[in-house]
Order: C-alpha cells, then sequence, then structure tokens
C-alpha cells in the first residue's frame, strides 16, 4: 500500500504545483496590464485666462472652454453635470448655459491650423483676415451678406524679436534703394544713359501705381469700413486726394512764380539754378508724399498678425525698395554744380528711416493698436488719401508728362523709346500685382 500512497501524493503534488503556477501566471498578466481608467468627467474648476481665452482644470488636466457664441454673461469659475452629445463634451455653468470643453493638448494642434486659417486665438467664433495690415473680423457663423463686423481690439501674441530684427531688415533694405542710384551716378563709372532711363522710368511706374492701386484703394477701404460707420459723404477719400493734387499744384506754383520774380530781380545766379530749385522742390513734395505713407506702412505692418506677417513683410519690402529706387533716380538727376553728394544722401536719409521709424512704433504699440477704432481708421484714410494725392500729381506731372513730353524721352530713339516704355509699365505693373497682398 505504501508504493499507492506515495503515487497518490506525488500526483497531487504535481497537480497543486501546476495550479499554483496557473495562479501565479494569470496574477502576473494582471500586474502588466493598464487598469482601466475612465475618462468621465463631472466637473471643471478653478477656470482661469490665458490671454482672452478660458482654461479650467479637473484633477491635473487642463481643458479649454468654448462658449456659445451667443454668450452674454460672465465667465464662471467653475462648470458642473458635465455630460456628452456624441464625441464631444459638455459642462453647465451656473446660470445654465452649456459650454464646450476640450483638452488643451490635444487642441494645440488644431488651434495651430485655425490660427494659421484666420482664426484668432481666444475668438474661436471670429473668422479674421488682414487687408494692408489692418485686421477684419466677422462672426463664423454668421459668414455671408448679414456677417457681423467685429470692431473690438482683438488680443494675440505675437513674435516680437521676429519684427524687431525684420526692422533692420527693412532699415537696409530701403537704404540700398535710395541710396544706391544716387552713389551709382557719382562714381566715376558712368553707367550708360540707358540704364538711367531704365531706373528712372520704372520709378514712374511704381510712384504711378502706388497713387492709385494702393493709396487710392486703402483710403477708399478704409472710410468704407464698417467700424467707422456710415459716412455723410461718401465721396470723402476722393475728396482728400483732390485736396493732395491741388496742394501740391499750389506749392509748386507759386514756387516758380517766386523764382521767376528772383530772376527778373537779378537776385539768382541764373536760369539754370532756378530750374535745379525746381527740381529740388518736386523732389521734397514727392518725398514728402512717400514719407506719409511709409511711416503708416511701417506701423501697420507690424501688428498684423503672425499667420499674415511674413507674407506681408517680404511685399512691403519689395515695395519699399521700388520706391527708393523712384526717389533714389531723381535725386541722383539733381546738378552737381548746386548740390554736393553728402546733401543729396542727407535729402534721401528721411526715406531710408522711415518704414523702420514706423515699424518701432508699431512695436512700441502693438498690445494698444485697435485698427478699427474710429479714430484711428479716420488718420490713416487721411494720411493715405493726401499722400495718394501729392503723389497723382508728382507721377503724372512731374515725372511722366515732363520725362516724356518736356524732357528727355521727348525726342530719344526708337531703342531708347521702347526701353523707356517697357520700364515704365513694369513699374506700374510689379506695383500693382504686390497691391494683392498689401
Amino acid at each position: 500500500m505504501a508504493p499507492k500512497h506515495n503515487s497518490l501524493k506525488l500526483k497531487a503534488s504535481i497537480w497543486t504545483s501546476l495550479l499554483l503556477s496557473l495562479l501565479a501566471d494569470r496574477a502576473s498578466s494582471q500586474r502588466i496590464l493598464p487598469a482601466p481608467t475612465s475618462n468621465t468627467i463631472t466637473a471643471v474648476s478653478e477656470c482661469h485666462l490665458h490671454s482672452a481665452t478660458q482654461f479650467c482644470m479637473e484633477g491635473t488636466n487642463e481643458y479649454r472652454v468654448i462658449p456659445p457664441a451667443t454668450q452674454t454673461a460672465e465667465l464662471s469659475s467653475t462648470y458642473t453635470d458635465c455630460h456628452t452629445h456624441g464625441s464631444n463634451t459638455y459642462c453647465v455653468a451656473p446660470d445654465g448655459e452649456e459650454v464646450e470643453i476640450v483638452s488643451a493638448e490635444a487642441n494645440s494642434t488644431e488651434q495651430s491650423h485655425h490660427r494659421e486659417e484666420g482664426e484668432v486665438f481666444g475668438h474661436a467664433g471670429l473668422n479674421c483676415h488682414f487687408h494692408a495690415g489692418v485686421e477684419h473680423c466677422v462672426d463664423k457663423e454668421e459668414a455671408g451678406s448679414d456677417s457681423r463686423t467685429h470692431c473690438e481690439k482683438v488680443d494675440r501674441d505675437y513674435n516680437i524679436p521676429l519684427r524687431i530684427g525684420l526692422l533692420f531688415v527693412m532699415l537696409v533694405t530701403s537704404s540700398l534703394g535710395v541710396f544706391g542710384p544716387i552713389l551709382l551716378a557719382s562714381t566715376r563709372l558712368k553707367l550708360p544713359r540707358r540704364v538711367f532711363i531704365v531706373l528712372k522710368q520704372f520709378g514712374t511706374g511704381v510712384i504711378f501705381s502706388t497713387a492709385f492701386v494702393h493709396l487710392s484703394t486703402h483710403a477708399t477701404l478704409v472710410f468704407n469700413n464698417e467700424c467707422l460707420g456710415e459716412l455723410g459723404y461718401e465721396a470723402t477719400a476722393s475728396s482728400i486726394i483732390m485736396a493732395g493734387v491741388f496742394l501740391s499744384f499750389l506749392l509748386e506754383y507759386l514756387s516758380r512764380r517766386c523764382l521767376q520774380w528772383r530772376i527778373k530781380s537779378k537776385e539768382t545766379e541764373g536760369l539754370d539754378y532756378s530750374n535745379h530749385s525746381v527740381k529740388k522742390l518736386n523732389i521734397a513734395v514727392l518725398e514728402g508724399g512717400i514719407i506719409f505713407h511709409s511711416l503708416l506702412i511701417g506701423l501697420t505692418l507690424v501688428v498684423a498678425g503672425d499667420s499674415f506677417f511674413i507674407t506681408l513683410f517680404v511685399v512691403i519690402l519689395f515695395h519699399q525698395m521700388f520706391e527708393g529706387i523712384a526717389l533714389g533716380t531723381r535725386i541722383a538727376e539733381l546738378s552737381a554744380a548746386y548740390i554736393t553728394l553728402t546733401k543729396k544722401l542727407l535729402m534721401a536719409l528721411p526715406f531710408a528711416l522711415i518704414t523702420s521709424m514706423g515699424m518701432a512704433i508699431g512695436i512700441g504699440v502693438i498690445q494698444q493698436f485697435n485698427g478699427n477704432d474710429p479714430a484711428t481708421l479716420i488718420a490713416i484714410g487721411i494720411l493715405d488719401a493726401f499722400s495718394s494725392g501729392i503723389l497723382i500729381w508728382v507721377g503724372l506731372v512731374e515725372m511722366w508728362a515732363h520725362d516724356w513730353v518736356f524732357g528727355e524721352m521727348a525726342n530719344t530713339s526708337v531703342v531708347e523709346t521702347g526701353v523707356g516704355l517697357f520700364s515704365l509699365m513694369a513699374g506700374a505693373l510689379i506695383m500693382s500685382v504686390l497691391a494683392k497682398w498689401a
């Protein structure tokens, strides 16, 4: 009986070992499997603001609160009775209004995507775009003919170091554009006559397009901005443009009459000096018209949102270089007998600095600037329209008509005439294309 008893004991031991082994394996597998977690949210609290956007906490998790577009009550510090509709989670405010909550971490990519397409961070119900740096926001849900324009300031995060760095890029580019023709004309190695014909006529086309396509259009759009309200006089922009033309004409006419009187009184050095003085005055008027809007360009450039800033900066960079060439070639033509190179460079200096100065001002007021404030719109509209009038007179009369009807282009060869016409049209065309973005 002993062997049989031992056999039974051996079998029991084997079965016990197998059972213990299975139990150990099951316990081990249960330890390595993650415990089920619940994503159910019952309430969020400790609500706070990042810029204009509200975030709330549920434990250590942060959620972004998306209020309904019609919400008018103040933001709450807690939201309770959280529940789901489909895949979206909603919580109830103390006033009974439902708000959607979204994981801040999971939604970061979506927020970046929306910002690229024009949605303002902190204004999820708005669709914003820029025109010449001035922001225009409308309700997404109301997009269409009945959309409501938002005129209040929109808070956003700006890349300030990038703007400061590009300020110096603008300074260098503007300087190259305006100083380049002056320095080239002063070198002993004289450039061919046709090179200066190209530069001058290209510049004339640039000024012509700037006056009509850029400034006149911008002034009209500004005065039609819904945030300004309905104007009592619809031709406000055109009237200010006309005033700019008339003032430019009056200034030149009176200056010419004064110079004629001085010639008759033998108080000048002759007709050449008189012509030089008139050219110098014309250039001063041209530069004044350019400076007005270049200051605005710099200001509105830096307050544009990051999603639009780089595109606008590149366009403005070419814009300012071309205008610099237009101004620089006219200054370079002044007679060296009456004005030194140093004085020519000093005449060009304000243009080289003005856009960067506008950018610096913009950086200083970037957190307070509201391009849709009525007072701001009126100031921008007046300066744009007045600058347009000045450049219309200078571009059409002093540059275009003077060169082609009374000046050097009136009796040029067929080749030079063709080169001049092509350059004139090229300048106008390129600046008109740039107007799509600026």
